[in-house]
């Protein structure tokens, strides 16, 4: 998906969870560390207790030279999950911080 749409129906008003989501995944996709990061902190912000963002911010982070914010992300992400009772999230970002704890 092209983030610039996306961006232009978030400064149209219509900033959402799924809106920064999307963005912060097209920027991800495209590269653009940074501007991933800004829509995946947004992303986090509207909806805290959704761990798709905290999966997305975290990889961003990693990806960006940030894996100390990344396994504070994933952490944050594994709350989330385990408050929603959402075991294959909690499985996932735990699998991502082993990993993480192994490269440092």
């Amino acid at each position: 998906m092209n983030p610039e749409l996306i961006e232009k129906l978030i400064d149209d008003g219509r900033d959402s969870y799924e809106a920064r989501l999307a963005a912060g995944q097209a920027r991800l996709k495209a590269g653009e560390l940074e501007r991933a990061i800004k829509h995946f902190r947004a992303a986090t912000a509207h909806k805290p207790e959704h761990t798709m963002a905290w999966q997305e911010l975290g990889k961003a982070l990693e990806a960006n030279g940030e894996p100390e914010a990344a396994h504070e992300v994933w952490e944050r992400g594994i709350a989330a999950a385990r408050a929603n009772g959402d075991k294959q999230a909690e499985k996932v970002l735990g699998v991502w911080l082993k990993r993480l704890s192994k490269q440092s």
